[in-house]
């Protein structure tokens, strides 16, 4: 990064420069025309198997020697006003190469952080666009965007380094493949994955992924319908006589149901259920009681409309939402019983307060802590739990793990919380239970 400032230095105040050290001003300005076009194009050496990372760290590497060199540039300036006495002809040439060199490095790096680094978000890229042009703020925030990029290559680096030390050991390789099943409102797109970057992040150490599929909004027993058939083709497909079922939210409950009622228990070697409202929701009885008829009417017309054009054939949000009452999961319970033969545990997480979240997780925090008590933005943690153990991941500081986090769907690093790492350890405790 050093050699790269000192390149972007010297060629944004060549005429200067050259000047000053009187010597030839051609012959230099090309040598560093072209040593500024190579450090752009490979501003660091080494190489990172993730290309994502790689652009991240070269963008980082850009930027810090871009605030370097117009660090050096501006008190550059004032010696050939102040001191030297350079002339007005020479300071406003010079000033003009070093804004046009200086802004093609700024350019070269800024595009590259906001294609690759995941951890600047919308907020970050919105506020880095309108502070552009504030003198002053407008340093104060590519700061902070540099350090947010930063942090995230070396966090992607680390885990790299982790990946590459365990490669051989294929610790999440196990006997049946895993069944990664979605909650309510959402579907499995190929271009966007439900669960982030666990995925990828099994199959680097040994595991064997497959997806439930069913449609976003229906009432357990018909999402448990489609499940089933789902499982039955996977073991099919896989040759293996079960799977290992991980579930989000009501995806727990459509998997209990299809385990429990449509034969799927022969099929199952384990559920793990994910934040799942086992028990049901205290304010989804009180949001539904409230809501007048018409409301819901319109509510439910409107997401069934917009589910069917995203691949739903039949979505019924009112029987899914329903369904999640914790006077409809009572009767879920009673009718869902664990089947001997099977697995089942259960891992889940809280928030610490609305600001904590993203939304729309942020306003609804408040309503679920009044009706049932400390919860992700959706589920309280009593709710949550099912099985022969339960594992609650406690949040660090103010930040908490909302409903979301638990399967990535912001991609976002947390203190004190590896999504990635966690789904890693799941899954290899299940290889090592002989699953």
């Amino acid at each position: 990064m050093l050699f790269t400032a000192i390149v972007f230095f010297i060629t944004a105040n060549i005429f200067m420069l050259c000047d000053i050290l009187n010597i030839g001003i051609i012959g230099s300005a090309i040598i560093f025309t072209v040593l500024f076009i190579g450090v752009n194009f490979k501003p660091c050496f080494g190489r990172l198997e993730d290309k994502k990372s790689q652009a991240i760290r070269s963008g980082v590497a850009v930027l810090e020697a871009f605030l370097i060199a117009a660090t050096g540039s501006v008190a550059l300036l004032f010696v050939g006003i102040f001191v030297i006495d350079f002339g007005t002809k020479g300071l406003i040439i010079n000033s003009v190469i070093a804004f046009l060199v200086l802004a093609l490095a700024f350019w070269n790096g800024i595009i590259r952080i906001y294609i690759s680094a995941r951890q600047l978000g919308i907020k970050w890229r919105v506020i880095g666009a309108a502070c552009g042009m504030i003198p002053v703020v407008n340093i104060i925030v590519l700061m902070k965007l540099i350090a947010l990029a930063k942090r995230e290559y070396k966090t992607e680096n680390e885990k790299e380094l982790v990946n590459l030390a365990r490669q051989g050991d294929m610790i999440c390789k196990t006997k049946y493949p895993i069944l990664l099943v979605h909650g309510v409102f959402f579907r499995d797109f190929e271009h966007f994955n439900y669960w982030g970057r666990i995925p990828k992040e099994l199959e680097r150490n040994g595991a064997v992924i497959y997806y439930g599929g069913q449609q976003s909004a229906l009432s357990v027993a018909d999402s448990a319908a489609e499940l089933a058939d789902k499982i039955r083709k996977t073991v099919e497909e896989s040759g293996c006589e079960k799977v290992n079922i991980i579930a989000h939210s009501k995806g727990g409950l459509d998997s209990r149901w299809a385990i429990s009622n449509l034969g799927c228990d022969r099929y199952v070697a384990s559920l793990t259920t994910v934040n799942t409202p086992h028990r049901g929701c205290k304010f989804a009885d009180y949001l539904l009681s409230k809501a007048g008829e018409g409301l819901r009417a319109k509510v439910s017309g409107a997401y069934n409309a917009s589910a069917k054009k995203l691949g739903d054939t039949e979505p019924d949000f009112i029987a899914a939402v329903t369904d999640l009452t914790a006077s409809a999961c009572e009767k879920i319970n009673e009718q869902c019983p664990d089947k001997a033969g099977v697995f089942y545990q259960s891992i889940g997480s809280r928030s610490v307060k609305a600001s904590a979240g993203r939304f729309p997780l942020n306003l609804s925090y408040l309503l679920v802590d009044h009706f049932d008590g400390p919860n992700d933005g959706l589920v309280s943690v009593d709710s949550m739990v099912w099985g022969e153990s339960f594992r609650e991941y406690k949040p660090e500081g103010s930040r908490g793990i909302s409903h979301g986090d638990m399967i990535d769907l912001n991609r976002e690093n947390i203190d004190g919380f590896d999504v990635r790492e966690a789904y890693v350890e799941l899954v290899s405790q299940l290889a090592k239970k002989g699953y």
